[in-house]
């Protein structure tokens, strides 16, 4: 079984909103899960991490305020609410999980080399948004 599956992406204009989905097949103990996003030509890229235990979340900057990571309460779906889309947001977004002893370090795992820190990924979902 696929251990995380995304899902909501699509096309938008700036100004939009989306909510990405990922549903979470694999129990790990103290997960960390994280979105991150990859544009063409450029390298992945982290955008926001929680903690399953007390549900601290991290962003980075330019995401900061327009973006909202959540978890629902049986720790099986991690979202991604997007509000204030730009076209430098347009992406394939990606889900990842990894185990954490606490929430500093999984907020250090935002930061990074993606593929290094998180060692299970998702297939991606796209997002475009349209000037």
């Amino acid at each position: 079984q696929v251990p995380l599956v995304e899902s909501g992406g699509g096309s938008v204009q700036a100004g939009g909103s989306l909510k990405l989905s990922c549903e979470v097949h694999k129990y790990i103990d103290s997960a960390c899960l994280g979105w991150f996003r990859q544009a063409p030509g450029k390298e992945r890229e982290g955008v926001a991490t929680i903690y399953a235990r007390g549900a601290s979340a991290t962003y980075v900057d330019a995401v900061m305020g327009r973006f909202t990571i959540s978890l629902d309460s049986t720790g099986s779906t991690v979202y991604l609410q997007m509000n204030g889309l730009k076209p430098d947001d347009t992406a394939m977004y990606y889900c990842a999980l990894r185990s954490a002893n606490n929430a500093m370090t999984c907020a250090a795992a935002l930061r990074g080399r993606p593929e290094r820190n998180f060692p299970i990924w998702g297939q991606g979902t796209q997002v475009t948004v349209s000037a």
